[in-house]
């Protein structure tokens, strides 16, 4: 991947002129030699973008690419006694959303002393005045627990909202620093909130904190939930193997998320290896023919007497190529229905060669998007929230908190926005699933 061409400069509200709370609650100090206390970050403090050796030669050229690293700063921009925060979140439901919300709460009301904190009711639908929805407003007490269910306590929503609108509603509560938390529709209307803000001239951060299960998100390695949905992800895959082993000649079929790129497919087919195919977006499909799909299937009913097919939800969509293209309330592309598609072309199939088969279809989505987050990404979301509030806190905008060759960084949003992370079917992860699977064996388009 090449990043050589994108902006790693964060627009910052004004100097930072005011101590840190952090200071005189003794959490933190400057320098190398911290008897193991946090230590303050500079701006200066970097991460290199790209960490591979054969692309420092153009890099001396034409400079070392890095972002800055993300944590507390000894100076911040806002005053926490009079400042007035809000948090929405927006889009699809994901494991982790109340961890984030929580986090954020008890950073800005523990470690910096806000006392207005504003949970902006389902998604950017909240902003707008004819919705009528409330605002709530959120304290230590409020979010005690609410990381223990899934969801997100604030709601959500999707569909685009007049930005104007929503910086009108900004400027009436008062409001100095935004929390957004959602997928990639969320950064695109994050970043045109903050241009927005920043041509009004206006004192307000916006702060994203990326989510998406998917794990798509440019310039961002991980993304919180997704360690969550692999987990339950592994679940399906089992009771597809178990279904599947149950009867002669049975096939179990599982979809799940992946829109545009196979992370989670591919992810959960390593976490849990029972799947002879896995099908992504990034890979075209052949269903017919000697080298397609139902040819292949049929190879490993012959020598197994069972199967097991994971398909992302983005994967084989040129096979609507004739249908008509329909869009959701944020405008994005309604995906056709891969799982479905494929029972029925394989029921078909064997139907057709007069082959009994026994075949399970199981689609997990919805029971993944809406549970609680595991350990790991209960941990990670309290990483990424606390540094947003450091960010936000230093006047610092128009940016994420991403994860990033194993540090959190600040982007900026211009240069993640619009864009999608894929996987790289000559990379190792892929690779991987190919060695595992062996489908390419049976199976090659």
């Amino acid at each position: 991947m090449k990043h050589m061409n994108i902006n790693t400069i964060i627009p910052v509200l004004g100097p930072a002129r005011i101590p840190s709370p952090l200071v005189s609650q003794g959490v933190a100090c400057e320098g190398a030699a911290c008897d193991g206390k946090t230590r303050f970050m500079k701006d200066e403090d970097r991460i290199r973008v790209d960490v591979k050796v054969d692309h420092i030669a153009q890099e001396k050229e034409d400079g070392i690419l890095s972002f800055e690293q993300a944590g507390p700063r000894e100076k911040i921009y806002f005053d926490p006694s009079k400042l007035k925060c809000a948090v929405v979140t927006c889009g699809g439901l994901c494991p982790g959303l109340n961890d984030i919300i929580r986090s954020i709460v008890l950073e800005l009301s523990h470690v910096y002393g806000v006392k207005n904190i504003y949970g902006i009711r389902y998604g950017l639908q909240g902003f707008i005045p004819k919705y009528g929805h409330d605002l709530i407003e959120l304290n230590p007490q409020q979010v005690s627990g609410i990381q223990n269910t899934g969801g997100s306590m604030l709601g959500s929503s999707r569909g685009g909202q007049d930005i104007g609108e929503i910086v009108d509603c900004l400027e009436r509560i008062g409001v100095g620093l935004l929390f957004m938390v959602g997928g990639d529709g969320t950064l695109m209307a994050s970043k045109a909130i903050g241009d927005e803000v920043l041509n009004r001239g206006l004192k307000i951060s916006v702060v994203g904190i990326p989510k998406t299960i998917d794990n798509d998100i440019f310039l961002v390695s991980r993304s919180f939930g997704f360690d969550s949905a692999v987990d339950v992800a592994t679940l399906a895959i089992k009771s597809a193997h178990n279904e599947a082993e149950a009867y002669p000649n049975g096939i179990g079929l599982i979809k799940l998320m992946g829109r545009h790129s196979g992370f989670l497919a591919a992810t959960a087919a390593l976490a849990q290896p029972d799947a002879n195919f896995v099908l992504i977006p990034e890979e075209e499909i052949m269903l017919h023919g000697e080298n397609g799909l139902l040819a292949a299937v049929e190879r490993r009913l012959a020598l197994r007497k069972h199967a097991v097919i994971i398909v992302a939800e983005g994967a084989g969509q040129n096979f609507f190529e004739d249908k008509d293209i329909e869009h959701d309330a944020s405008g994005n592309v309604k995906l056709k229905d891969i799982g479905l598609f494929l029972k029925a072309e394989i029921s078909a199939y064997f139907e057709s060669k007069d082959i009994p088969i026994s075949l399970k279809y199981i689609d997990p989505s919805y029971i993944i998007r809406s549970l609680p987050a595991n350990a790991n990404d209960s941990v990670f979301c309290g990483l990424l929230a606390r540094d947003a509030v450091h960010a936000g806190m230093a006047g610092k905008t128009n940016l994420l908190i991403s994860f990033w060759n194993n540090n959190y960084v600040h982007v900026p949003m211009d240069a993640s926005a619009g864009r999608r992370k894929k996987m790289d079917p000559s990379g190792r992860l892929w690779q991987s699933v190919l060695e595992s699977t062996g489908q390419n064996s049976l199976f090659s388009a």
